[in-house]
C-alpha cells in the first residue's frame, strides 16, 4: 500500500492547534503520516510535548508571518497568514511531488479555507476540519443560506434550542469589534467551497453522535463526521496512557498544582479557566475573586498574567482556601476526583473536555462561539448553568451559580448525573465500535483511501 500522507494546515491559535494535533495523532494511530502546518508566531512558543509514539509519524513544521498573533493589527496579520500560508502549502504540495511521494489530503480548520482554495488549485482532495460544535456549524450554515436575520429577537433552527439574539456568536453583533469583521466571511466561505466539490462534502467535526444527534441530522447536505472528542486517550478511553497532552502548549504549565488536588475531599474543588485566549476586564476578575472567597470552598484558579494575580484585592483571603496559578494541563486537572465544577467562557475546546470529563459547569461566555456553546450546555445537555448575561457578572450571580451548581439539592444531583452521562458517552464513541471510531475509520478508507 501507498504511503498516506495528510498535510493538516491549523490556525496558529492554541484553540485551533490543539483538536488539530489530536487529530493527526488519531491519524497515526492508523499509520497516517501527518504533517500539521502552521505559522512561526506559533511554533516558536510550543512546547513540544507529543509522546515519542509519534514522532516518527507526525512533524509540525511552520512559515513565518510578518506579524505575530499577538498584534494589535489583527486584520492585517490574517491578510499575511492567507498570502504566506498558500505559498507555503503551494511549496509543500511540489515538494512532495518532487520526491514522488505527493500528499494524499489537505486538512484544514474553519479560519484557513485559503488552504482549501490552494488544494482546488494543486489538484489535491481537501477536507475540512470543523472545530466547533454540529450545532454551530448549523447556524453559520443556516445564516449561509439566509434562514434568518441575526437581528431577529428569537431564532428558531433546527437541532438547536430556541435562541436569542444575544445566544448567538459575538460575530453577529452590532458590538462586534471591527477586527472580527472577517470572521463571518471567512466562515462562509467554507459553505461556498464545500458547495464547489463535485460530490457530497466531507467535513469532519470535532464532537460526538450521541451529543449532537439532532444537528448532525438536519445537515445531511454534506457527510458530517463526528470523530470527537478530540481529547488525549489517558484522559478519554485510556487505550494509550502515554497519550497524556495534547503536544502544543503555548504557554508554560505551572506543575505544582496537583498536591492541591490530591489533599482536596472528592468533588470538592472549583476549577475556574478562561482559555488561552479571553482576556477578562480588571472589574470581572475582582467579581469572580469575592465569589471565590465567599463561597468558601477550594478552588484552583488559572490567571494567567502574573501581574493582574499579584494585583487582586483579596489576593491573601484566596490564597488560604484555594490555588492561583499561571496555567495548567486543563484535561488532566478536570478529569482529577476533586474537581466537582468548571467556571469556564464555555470555548468549545473547553466545553467538550469539561463533557468528557462528567463535570459540571457554570459558565460565564465572553465572545466568539462562547454564548452559543453555553446556551447548549444549560438548555440542550442540562449539565450546567449560564450566569446573568450582564457585561460584568456581579459576584452575587457567580455564588448563585456555583451553589447551585455544588450544593448538593436536587439540581446540583440532577447536573452531576446528566454530566456523567455525556462523559460515558464520549467514551463509548471513541472506544473500539463506536460511532466516532467507525467515522474515523470511514474518513481513513473512504476518504483517505480514495485520495
Amino acid at each position: 500500500m501507498a504511503e498516506k500522507h495528510i498535510l493538516l494546515v491549523t490556525f496558529p491559535g492554541q484553540g485551533h492547534i490543539n483538536p488539530s494535533l489530536q487529530f493527526a495523532k488519531r491519524l497515526a494511530k492508523h499509520g497516517v503520516k501527518v504533517t500539521v502546518l502552521t505559522s512561526t508566531s506559533a511554533t516558536a512558543r510550543m512546547s513540544q510535548t507529543l509522546s515519542p509514539s509519534f514522532h516518527s509519524l507526525i512533524d509540525v513544521v511552520s512559515f513565518p508571518t510578518a506579524l505575530p498573533l499577538s498584534t494589535q493589527d489583527f486584520p492585517k496579520f490574517v491578510e499575511d497568514l492567507s498570502d504566506r500560508g498558500t505559498k507555503a502549502v503551494e511549496d509543500a504540495v511540489a515538494a512532495k511531488r518532487a520526491d514522488g511521494r505527493p500528499y494524499t489530503r489537505i486538512v484544514y480548520n474553519l479560519l484557513m479555507p485559503w488552504a482549501a482554495r490552494a488544494a482546488r488549485r494543486l489538484g489535491v482532495p481537501f477536507t475540512l476540519l470543523w472545530i466547533q460544535p454540529a450545532a454551530l456549524f448549523g447556524v453559520y450554515f443556516h445564516y449561509y443560506n439566509k434562514n434568518f436575520d441575526p437581528s431577529d429577537e428569537v431564532i428558531e433552527l433546527p437541532g438547536v434550542p430556541r435562541l436569542r439574539r444575544g445566544d448567538l456568536p459575538s460575530f453577529f453583533m452590532e458590538t462586534n469589534p471591527s477586527v472580527y469583521s472577517f470572521v463571518i466571511p471567512t466562515l462562509i466561505d467554507n459553505f461556498e467551497i464545500l458547495d464547489g466539490e463535485d460530490e457530497r462534502a466531507t467535513v469532519v467535526v470535532n464532537t460526538f453522535a450521541a451529543l449532537e444527534a439532532e444537528a448532525l441530522r438536519d445537515l445531511d447536505k454534506y457527510r458530517l463526521l463526528p470523530i470527537g472528542p478530540l481529547i488525549p486517550s489517558a484522559f478519554l478511553e485510556g487505550a494509550d496512557p502515554s497519550d497524556a497532552s495534547f503536544g502544543g502548549d503555548l504557554i508554560q504549565k505551572f506543575d505544582d498544582y496537583m498536591q492541591f488536588l490530591e489533599s482536596a475531599e472528592r468533588e470538592s474543588v472549583i476549577y475556574v479557566a478562561f482559555g488561552s485566549y479571553s482576556e477578562l476586564p480588571r472589574s470581572q476578575t475582582e467579581a469572580i475573586a469575592e465569589a471565590l472567597v465567599r463561597i468558601r470552598r477550594p478552588f484552583l484558579w488559572v490567571v494567567r498574567d502574573s501581574e493582574e494575580k499579584e494585583k487582586l484585592s483579596c489576593k491573601e483571603e484566596l490564597e488560604k482556601r484555594g490555588k492561583v496559578v499561571n496555567w495548567c494541563n486543563q484535561v488532566e486537572v478536570l478529569s482529577h476526583p476533586s474537581v466537582g465544577c468548571f467556571v469556564t467562557h464555555c470555548g468549545w475546546n473547553s466545553t467538550l473536555e469539561s463533557l468528557a470529563a462528567g463535570v459540571p459547569v457554570v459558565a460565564l461566555p465572553q465572545w466568539s462561539d462562547q454564548s452559543t456553546n453555553a446556551k447548549l450546555v444549560e438548555d440542550l445537555w442540562r449539565c450546567g448553568v449560564r450566569a446573568a448575561k450582564e457585561e460584568i457578572v456581579e459576584a452575587d450571580e457567580i455564588v448563585r451559580c456555583l451553589e447551585m451548581v455544588m450544593d448538593g439539592g436536587d439540581e446540583s444531583r440532577k447536573m452531576r448525573k446528566t454530566a456523567k452521562k455525556w462523559r460515558d458517552s464520549a467514551r463509548e464513541a471513541v472506544d473500539d465500535g463506536g460511532t466516532s471510531q467507525g467515522n474515523l475509520s470511514f474518513f481513513l478508507d473512504q476518504i483517505v483511501g480514495g485520495g
